[in-house]
């Protein structure tokens, strides 16, 4: 089909694109959607790079009717564009002219009102409104226009703009999959997926290079000649098909820009994870911690010479490893500050882990060298104690050998004389030396078996010493007294004195004063005397009115929801439930009443026990903290019946002025209070330690209690909490999850922002969870705590110093599978979880080296029985 209408690229005087619509025989046949789509799609041509585009329609009907000339008026009466004048060349032939006069004139006004309509009789008409240049040749212009040549160059401009599309699109999915990819676990995995992903990039590349090269190629066809054959006015002009492929190009530029800064961060991305993980693994496999564990496993003491120098042996072996391992160590710390000096993303971590390295290597070495000076001092202690052993054993035998007959003259007795006398002289250094010198020299590496042995050798040289003398007294007598020698027997060895021991000093004698009060003035020593005596007595008062109000609640209250005649009065929620609203309110009465008050009146005579009274007790004091994991239960019970008749009843026959709730916890709190009353007045005396122990631990057991209410509300933990053990500690920290094992995504790389968590250190496991904002308000208003994980006691590690802040510590897990940066809110509360941390690891310790050791006892004990039974 021919066409119906087509944009030449000439343009009107006041630069508006020509529009032209041919003579067309079958254009009234066209479908108006088909006219609207072919109209907008022409005027989208030039408005993609300009604004405010005006058009210019030619209808050429010279051949045609009035007819055709009014229904083609009416198919572009809605005109998709800015119509700046619409130019109609009237029918030529004599009929058809005069009834589109006649017509036009009579429609003029419809059509004036829709379109600028202006009415021309022939072409030279035409030429007064639009230059020659700017008309195609059978409007008796210049411009030269090849349809089928502008359908294909449009389908190729249309073509490239679909391609660049493509490519935005290929490169906007491969950065998305870039950034939601799960990044591998191993370094094979890693190299291996960067290599996959550069050589995609440069498939890209490649594409953008064709498509870019397709665009120039486009683009140079619509450039102009250079040559002059052809005048201004005979070159053709193609309205925006060169802006267009240009904007193009530029955009495919800005894009190819833009895809190249992105795949030069990615790429520095995946290469220092890749550093990161090199980095890492050679960190763990650097094996000091384990080469530490093996030189603490070694002891540095022994039984025995061999023993000591086998030691020293196995330590010498170590310390050869450890020098090797230091050497690798450093290596590691060495790539860590080039990763750290490069601007490496986990710039805090890797200084973290090079500061932690460096400061076991130090521990290293630090510690092969404590411990092999540890065993040399024992073996030069074992050494000598050998020595005097071979020393006793040579005076035995000298004394053994002398023979009796030869000694009953003068010259036998003399010459042996002399045998005694040049061993005591070469072994004076031995028969005669400093027990407590020698305890004083070798303090440090003095162990209670080491203590033993050098009891025992002082022993064995007295008592070699005593022979030698003894039998040196009874020589001289016989060169004296020129007589007969008698019968010479070894005198029996004196039994040693016990050598005191250094780790006990003479205790000082006790300083005579008045319980509580110092030496001074006698009326202040009086004033104060009656001041600590009076807190005393109303301590013990306070016990007594405590225990008669407990007694009072359990037979006012307690045993009335028994009593058949209040059993109107008793709301339905509180039948057989006693237990939940006074919890174990019973036991607490039966130890004050018959155990502790009891203890602290016999304290009336001798108030330095009041201190021990309370230690003594301490344990049993542990059942106010059942009582208060109760006190939520209660009091929740309490709140839904404490207005009924039967509490009312209660309380006037008890004739209380306070209600049940005013009985709760406050006695504990007040004991406390009557405890550093006292300590005010005892200040110089006996008890006064005791009396600080038990102030101590009543604040530890309010502590305790405190932790236990915090506990009763986590929520979401899927056990039994008890089965961690006790509470030692809770508060709430910022914490910051570091690297570790498990799917990473390049997104996740940049996130430092800290965690608010709330922990509960059990002696089994630290609690992880999430304080939720307090609900309720006034009495009711608690808070809840969130478990969000656990970590076992048992597999937990601590670095003490973070870099960076004071306040910060460093909890890693399983062998630093995991590892968390705690940051406390001062430094004093972060030593103490410090201390109770390192408390509860060296109690696994020991328990660890306990059973170990009771293996080998029953080990040692099954062999024995079994070798004296078959021997």
């Amino acid at each position: 089909m021919k066409e119906f209408a087509f944009l030449s690229g000439g343009r009107g005087k006041d630069k508006a694109w020509i529009i032209t619509l041919p003579d067309n025989a079958g254009f009234n046949q066209v479908p108006e959607e088909s006219v609207a789509r072919v109209l907008t799609y022409l005027t989208s041509v030039p408005s993609q790079h300009e604004s405010d585009t005006k058009f210019i329609l030619i209808l050429d009907r010279r051949l045609d009717t009035w007819t055709s000339v009014k229904t083609t008026l009416q198919k572009i009466a809605s005109f998709p564009g800015n119509l700046h004048l619409v130019m109609v060349l009237r029918p030529t032939g004599f009929f058809q002219r005069t009834f589109t006069d006649i017509g036009f004139r009579f429609s003029q006004e419809d059509f004036l009102l829709k379109l600028p309509v202006v009415m021309l009789s022939s072409v030279s008409d035409l030429l007064t409104y639009i230059e020659e240049q700017q008309l195609t040749p059978e409007l008796g212009g210049t411009l030269e226009y090849c349809h089928s040549e502008w359908v294909i160059f449009r389908t190729a401009i249309e073509s490239f703009a679909l391609t660049v599309k493509d490519i935005a699109q290929m490169l906007q999915c491969f950065g998305t999959e870039l950034a939601e990819a799960e990044l591998p676990e191993d370094m094979f995995c890693i190299e291996r997926l960067l290599a996959l992903r550069t050589e995609r990039y440069l498939q890209l590349k490649e594409e953008i290079t064709a498509v870019t090269k397709e665009g120039k190629l486009l683009l140079s066809s619509f450039e102009e000649p250079d040559s002059g054959e052809c005048s201004q006015e005979q070159q053709q002009e193609r309205p925006g098909d060169w802006e267009t492929v240009n904007r193009l190009l530029g955009q495919l530029r800005e894009m190819e820009t833009a895809f190249d800064g992105f795949w030069e961060k990615h790429q520095l991305k995946m290469e220092q994870y890749l550093q990161l993980w090199k980095f890492e693994q050679s960190f763990q496999e650097s094996a000091i911690e384990f080469l530490m564990g093996q030189q603490a496993e070694l002891p540095d003491t022994g039984d025995s010479v061999p023993q000591v120098k086998q030691r020293l042996k196995e330590l010498e072996s170590l310390d050869g490893l450890a020098q090797e391992l230091i050497g690798k160590a450093q290596v590691v710390i060495l790539h860590g500050h080039q990763l750290a000096a490069n601007h490496h993303y986990a710039l805090n971590l890797i200084c973290q882990q090079c500061n932690e390295l460096r400061h076991h290597c130090d521990l290293l070495a630090e510690h092969g060298k404590r411990k092999q000076l540890h065993l040399q001092r024992t073996l030069e202690l074992h050494t000598r104690l050998q020595q005097a052993l071979q020393c006793c054993d040579e005076g035995a035998y000298l004394l053994a050998n002398q023979q009796m007959d030869k000694c009953q003259s003068k010259e036998g007795a003399q010459k042996a004389l002399q045998d005694i006398e040049r061993f005591l002289e070469s072994s004076s250094s031995y028969l005669n030396y400093d027990p407590q010198a020698l305890q004083d020299d070798f303090e440090s590496v003095l162990t209670p078996e080491l203590k033993c042995q050098l009891q025992a050798v002082q022993g064995k040289l007295d008592s070699v010493r005593s022979m030698f003398e003894s039998r040196q007294c009874c020589f001289r007598r016989l060169l004296d007294k020129h007589v007969r020698p008698v019968q010479l027997v070894a005198p029996r060895p004196e039994t040693p004195p016990r050598a005191k021991s250094p780790l006990f000093s003479p205790k000082h004698g006790k300083t005579s004063c008045t319980y509580g009060f110092p030496a001074g003035n006698s009326a202040v020593r009086q004033e104060e005397k009656g001041l600590g005596w009076h807190v005393i007595n109303e301590l013990i008062e306070t016990e007594r009115v405590y225990v008669e109000e407990l007694f009072t609640v359990l037979t006012g209250y307690r045993a009335e929801m028994d009593n058949p005649a209040m059993l109107i009065l008793l709301p339905p929620v509180l039948r057989n439930r006693k237990d939940v609203l006074f919890g174990n309110m019973p036991e607490i009465y039966d130890f004050h009443n018959k155990i502790f008050l009891h203890s602290l009146e016999s304290c009336l005579g001798a108030p330095e026990r009041v201190g021990c009274c309370f230690l003594d007790r301490r344990e049993d004091f542990q059942m106010y903290e059942k009582y208060c994991q109760n006190k939520p239960r209660s009091e929740s019970l309490w709140r839904q019946c404490s207005e009924s008749s039967f509490f009312q009843e209660c309380q006037r026959k008890l004739e209380h002025k306070l209600g049940l709730d005013s009985y709760l916890l406050k006695p504990v709190q007040f004991v406390v209070f009557q405890l550093e009353e006292l300590l005010k007045y005892s200040t110089s005396c006996d008890g006064v330690q005791e009396l600080q122990e038990a102030l101590v631990a009543m604040l530890d057991l309010l502590k305790s209690v405190n932790d236990s209410m915090h506990q009763i509300s986590i929520t979401g933990y899927d056990g039994d909490l008890s089965e961690l053990g006790k509470v030692l500690m809770q508060g709430s920290f910022s914490v910051w999850a570091g690297h570790r094992k498990g799917p990473t995504k390049m997104k996740d790389l940049a996130r430092f922002k800290p965690m608010q968590r709330h922990l509960f250190l059990y002696e089994k496991a630290l609690v992880f969870c999430k304080k939720r904002e307090e609900h309720g308000d006034g009495y009711d208003k608690t808070s809840s705590y969130s478990f969000k994980h656990f970590l076992k006691m048992n597999a937990v590690g601590i670095t003490e110093n973070v870099k960076g802040d004071h306040r910060k510590f460093e909890i890693w897990y399983s062998g630093r599978e995991e590892v968390y940066v705690v940051q406390a809110q001062t430094v004093d509360l972060k030593m103490a979880w410090l201390n109770e941390i390192r408390k509860i690891l060296f109690k696994q310790q020991e328990l660890i080296k306990g059973t170990f050791a009771q293996f080998l006892c029953g080990f040692h004990s099954a062999a024995e029985a079994f070798l004296l039974a078959h021997c």
